[in-house]
């Protein structure tokens, strides 16, 4: 029996982002006594589900200028130079470079590229599944990483006490079989 095959509904293709329905999330502390959550309104990438599913990839890219973080002075302040500097650096890319698939459990390592720097970071979570939607096949992935902003030089000047170097990332990511 091999790996896709005790996956349920396993379908090796290619498959579209749907920005549409899905989510890509980030939480940082703020005053080290409240959580801040933001997400980012515009994604768009690529999974190839591989025969193998350890040979699959994954591609992402998120538009920078389209966090949301329900306070537009603070979204302001997140895109200017203090913080992600939206200008200079349009995009924040991850692409894979392993992926793990052990049940619904997987993990996905990668380039997160964010503020012009790239470093490897890890995905985990889980494979929701492959279905039926209206318009054809699709598969749904959670995962979550942590990340430090201090590592992708992004708020050098903001002390930690304002705001947490660590950020935690949420990604719930549904995607449609290309014909």
């Amino acid at each position: 029996m091999t790996a896709a095959t005790q996956i349920p509904g396993y379908v090796a293709g290619t498959w579209t982002i749907d920005p549409v329905h899905s989510d890509v999330a980030f939480i940082v502390r703020h005053l080290g006594v409240s959580k801040v959550r933001g997400r980012f309104n515009t994604i768009s990438g690529t999974i190839v589900t591989g025969d193998d599913p350890a040979a699959s990839t994954v591609t992402a890219s998120i538009v920078a200028d389209s966090i949301d973080t329900k306070n537009e002075q603070r979204d302001g302040h997140v895109k200017s130079p203090d913080f992600l500097h939206v200008e200079e650096h349009e995009h924040l890319t991850f692409t894979s470079t392993a992926v793990r698939i052990d049940g619904e459990e997987i993990e996905i390592d990668g380039d997160l590229t964010l503020h012009g720097v790239t470093k490897a970071v890890t995905l985990t979570g889980e494979l929701g599944g492959f279905g039926d939607g209206p318009n054809g096949k699709v598969l749904g992935v959670s995962a979550t990483t942590e990340i430090k902003r201090s590592d992708f030089g992004v708020g050098g000047g903001i002390p930690a006490a304002v705001v947490s170097d660590k950020i935690k990332i949420e990604l719930d990511v549904e995607a449609g079989l290309q014909a």
